[in-house]
Order: structure tokens, then sequence, then C-alpha cells
């Protein structure tokens, strides 16, 4: 079997913008506000944050040919520079947020996306004294 033609990265810029689209109808229609889209600065980036309650989601959007795919492709670097994001995200923005707080990815596999809550929790940074990141 022929493998699949890397995509140009104007292509997959256009693709990426399209599933964080579909990420963000997806998380609205259950019940989450969108509170910031693709969150970047020089630590890391953050696709999409999202309330519902006093819960905060810092949410990855990964478009894949399959969900296997998807799912390996957050890994201990790229958790890494989220977790570094979503802490300058917090201190920006939400510095008094006393609730849970909560790391998620969301597949999008042929124009289907898919929440996948809590995918990873990352390590206490002794950087915050608080622990929480």
């Amino acid at each position: 079997m022929a493998r699949p033609q890397p995509l140009s990265r104007t292509r997959a810029e256009r693709e990426g913008r399209r599933a964080e689209w579909l990420a963000e109808a997806w998380l609205r229609l259950k019940g989450y506000r969108i509170l910031s889209r693709r969150f970047r600065v020089g630590a890391g980036e953050i696709d999409l944050v999202a309330a519902r309650g006093t819960l905060l989601a810092f949410v990855e959007v990964k478009a894949r040919p399959d969900r296997a795919t998807a799912q390996s492709a957050i890994t201990p670097q790229a958790e890494r520079r989220i977790a570094a994001a979503a802490t300058i995200w917090r201190a920006r923005h939400r510095p008094d947020h006393d609730g849970e707080l909560r790391y998620d990815l969301v597949t999008v596999v042929r124009g289907r996306p898919r929440h996948h809550k809590d995918v990873f929790r990352p390590e206490a940074d002794s950087r915050d004294p608080a622990g929480v990141f």
C-alpha cells in the first residue's frame, strides 16, 4: 500500500484550523464556554481553553487519520509545553481560580471530533509553590 503524501504547510495549517473549529463546536454543544483560542507564548501553546462550571480545561486538538495516531501525538515534551502555557494563561486570566484543572484532547478523524478528558496530568513544577502544575 502506498504511503500518503505529507500535507503541504498551507494545507496542514488549514486542516488544523478546521479541526480546531470542529473541536470548539463540539465542546460548545457539550456545554463548555470557550475562553481562549490558539493561546501562544514562548513557553508553549494551547489550542483551546474551555470552562464548564468551575472546571478549566486546557484542550489540545489533533487531526489525524486515526484516533490512535492522534492520541500518540501528545508526547511528554508536548505535555510540558501545554502545561507551561497553561500556567501562564491562568496567571494572566484566572489567577484566583481554585476549581478543577484538566488537560483534555479532542481528536478529529475524518471530520468527526471526539473529546478525551483528562489525558495527562503534569508533574508538579518546582516553580509553582501550590503544586497545581
